[in-house]
């Protein structure tokens, strides 16, 4: 039970600096932001799994959750902008 409220407090501050970070506007409030830093975390497990940094049943540390949530924002950013041009 602790481990989903730990979760969902460092993916509350990853998707906060995420957006804090990134410029524009940006999607959502305190529960967007939370999902943000936590779908980063899954991203940032994925590709360090995927450059090696990660064995299997490791998760992401709260850089690469970060730079997860970033990459995250900017394909938000990219697709918005396509879509107002």
């Amino acid at each position: 039970m602790f481990s989903l409220l730990w979760t969902a407090i460092i993916g509350l501050i990853v998707g906060a600096l995420a957006k804090l970070v990134m410029p524009g506007k940006d999607p959502g409030g305190i529960l967007v932001t939370m999902i943000i830093g936590i779908a980063g975390s899954f991203l940032g497990t994925f590709l360090g799994r995927m450059i090696g940094h990660y064995q299997e049943g490791q998760s992401a540390g709260f850089i690469m959750s970060f730079i997860g949530a970033v990459i995250l924002l900017a394909i938000y950013h990219f697709f918005k902008r396509r879509q107002v041009v």
